[in-house]
């Protein structure tokens, strides 16, 4: 593939030979003797000394990378049973640890289990859906009650429309005048959800699974997604916080410390939010409601950051890193940023404006729905404020409404919702329910923690140390220093180096001790070495995205840093057989050739395999060719994928300054 202008190449760093795969694999496990950060940053492995207790018997101070779902719905959310689902939270935990389900008329299961899963059911109307369901209820025969269980849009829009309006309120026929039948059945449905999380969460030494309680809070107003994911570090949890009761994204932050951190013993919660892509520029707008002075706006963007340290960059509503209509901020036209979008062909820009409509595919669309402009808007609040109210790792997710975490194989996508497309011919059609053939099956969240338990994994999310993949498992480290061996790649030892030269992704670059230092950074990244049934697909190359801020404004550009494009790499599409050349494992050191002292900056990895074949294509091979609908010879859709992995982000600054006060 032609190189566009604004890269660099770089020698490639190809790890083919297995003496070469041995070194890269022990590198990317940690399975190396620690040497202690002199860095002393908070995101560096801890010595014995300071090390918490472990609840595990497999533990790794250099950390390993463990794979997940954070965004998962059942039959408690409002928009799943109105669809013929009635897989409960217990459902979707065992399904992640690895039982088979019925879904869509099919046995499915996971080849290989989850690490972590966290059910996120809507909590707005959690009371409304139980109540609605139980005859016992004293308002099971309300109108609205009957329209919910006549099931479709219908039965959805009785509760849903509220998530759109900037007020929204409760239906007293299925509340009480009083509220008294939501307070009831409410209370009663987030217990037996936690109830869900700790029957799943494994608290034997072997540490096999972990449950993290969760919930999702749906901000929809003006039909625009401002929806978040919100975590729990453990069990000590207070009550959902919902859309309902607070309507505003500040109001969320400012009721989550003030009823969590604050006031319950243990308790500490992160939130993420999720498809940015259609949030028509609402999401990430700069707004500090309230302030008077800097001083409050500090304030403000200090505790988004402390809420908000994560993105979910990737799940089956599509992609959220960049949009090829944004990405020319350095005249550099980023091609993979045309990969998987929800809305494709022309669209309205925002411009530093807002709009409306994006859950519904319309109204304008802005830079700051997608990562790269999220961050750059977070290097000039941070110019102004000297706080980066938008200092965002990522991890990615599936969203399913099936109960089914982790169920990301493109072949073998059942659907997101149930009767509405649990058919091929369903899930084939150009934007049917409002995406059709624009869907994916997901992605998966990779997390670097000591050990699969809720305070390593909490912990990691919170630095965020934290990686995102299109489904396979691409393993990828990240490190970024002053000065970084250029032999790095093969020095077994490569994980203890990076962690006490530097600073691991997610986290801040402290300033140089000698002036006149450039920014380097080693990424190494393993491919997916995936089943029998269905083997990894073998990478082609690692870039790095840099975003900066001068005095000419914010810029971008990507770096290829290992790994050599391969124009022949390919897959046949009627077969699905790749050929071409690819790589098990890639690694390379990089210093930053455009660098300016002075500058603010991120820098993020995206790890690409080669070419593979989409699940349309799978699904439309499957059917007989008088059967197949349009669109699976439609040009205009893709019949292949380029699966992908991406790096939290490594900032560094004038005086490389705490972000967001982290």
């Amino acid at each position: 593939m032609p190189l566009r202008r604004g890269t660099r190449r770089m020698r490639p760093a190809v790890m083919n030979s297995l003496v070469g795969m041995r070194l890269l694999a022990t590198a990317l496990l940690g399975a190396a003797v620690l040497t202690v950060s002199a860095c002393g940053d908070a995101s560096s492995p801890p010595t014995s000394a300071q090390a918490p207790s472990s609840a595990c018997a497999d533990h790794d101070p250099l950390r390993r990378a463990f794979f997940g779902d954070l965004h998962v719905h059942t039959a408690f959310s409002f928009d799943v049973p109105v669809f013929g689902v009635g897989a409960t939270p217990r459902d979707a935990y065992r399904f992640a640890r690895g039982e088979p389900r019925i879904v869509a008329g099919a046995t499915t299961a996971l080849e290989r289990p989850l690490d972590f899963a966290a059910v996120t059911d809507h909590a707005e109307f959690l009371a409304e859906v139980d109540a609605c369901a139980d005859p016992a209820s004293p308002t099971f025969e309300s109108a609205s009650c009957r329209i919910f269980r006549t099931g479709g849009l219908a039965g959805q829009s009785v509760f849903g429309t509220q998530t759109v309006l900037p007020s929204p309120a409760r239906d007293p026929s299925v509340c009480g005048d009083d509220g008294a039948v939501c307070r009831e059945y409410g209370s009663s449905v987030w217990r037996r959800i936690v109830d869900a999380a700790e029957e799943a969460h494994d608290r034997s030494d072997g540490c096999e699974f972990t449950s993290l309680v969760a919930y999702e809070y749906t901000a929809n107003t003006g039909a625009s997604s401002q929806h978040r994911n919100v975590i729990f570090a453990s069990a000590n949890v207070p009550a959902p916080i919902s859309y309902v009761e607070e309507p505003t994204a500040f109001g969320l932050w400012q009721a989550l410390e003030d009823r969590c951190t604050n006031a319950i013993e243990g308790c500490d919660v992160l939130a993420i939010p999720h498809n940015t892509n259609q949030s028509n520029g609402n999401a990430f707008r700069t707004e500090y409601p309230q302030a008077t002075s800097l001083d409050d706006e500090r304030g403000q963007a200090a505790l988004r950051a402390r809420l908000e340290p994560l993105l979910e960059i990737f799940q089956h509503k599509a992609d959220s890193e960049c949009r090829t209509e944004f990405s020319a901020a350095a005249g550099t036209a980023d091609e993979l940023c045309s990969f998987e979008k929800l809305r494709r062909g022309t669209i309205e820009d925002c411009g530093d404006g807002t709009g409306a409509g994006g859950t519904a595919n319309a109204g304008c669309v802005s830079r700051r729905d997608f990562l790269r402009g999220i961050l750059l808007a977070g290097l000039e609040e941070e110019s102004r404020l000297g706080v980066n109210p938008f200092a965002v790792g990522v991890v990615a997710s599936t969203d399913t409404h099936l109960g089914t975490p982790g169920a990301v194989e493109e072949d073998a996508f059942r659907g997101h919702r149930g009767n509405v497309d649990d058919e091929p011919l369903e899930r084939l059609q150009k934007n049917g329910n409002r995406a059709g053939t624009q869907f994916n099956p997901g992605g998966l969240a990779g997390v670097w923690a000591e050990e699969n338990s809720r305070a390593s994994l909490f912990a990691a999310l919170r630095r965020r140390e934290t990686f995102a993949t299109t489904g396979p498992r691409i393993t990828v480290r990240f490190f970024g220093a002053w000065e970084l061996p250029a032999d790095l790649c093969a020095n077994p030892n490569l994980v203890s180096v990076a962690y006490r030269e530097g600073v691991p992704m997610g986290a801040v670059l402290p300033p140089p001790s000698i002036e006149g230092r450039v920014p380097t950074f080693v990424v190494a990244a393993q491919r997916d070495p995936g089943t029998d049934r269905r083997p990894g697909t073998a990478l082609e190359r690692i870039q790095i995205v840099k975003g900066w801020l001068d005095e000419d404004g914010v810029h971008e550009r990507f770096y290829d840093v290992a790994g050599d494009p391969d124009p022949s790499a390919s897959v046949d599409t009627n077969t699905c057989i790749p050929s071409g050349r690819g790589a098990d494992g890639l690694c390379g050191v990089w210093r930053d050739p455009d660098h300016r002292p002075g500058e603010r900056a991120f820098y993020y990895a995206r790890v690409l395999e080669n070419p593979s074949c989409r699940w349309t294509t799978y699904e439309c091979n499957r059917l007989p060719p008088a059967d197949r609908p349009p669109t699976c010879s439609d040009p205009t859709e893709p019949k292949t994928i380029r699966e992908r992995a991406w790096t939290s982000p490594i900032w560094l600054g004038p005086q490389s300054a705490p972000v967001g006060g982290s």
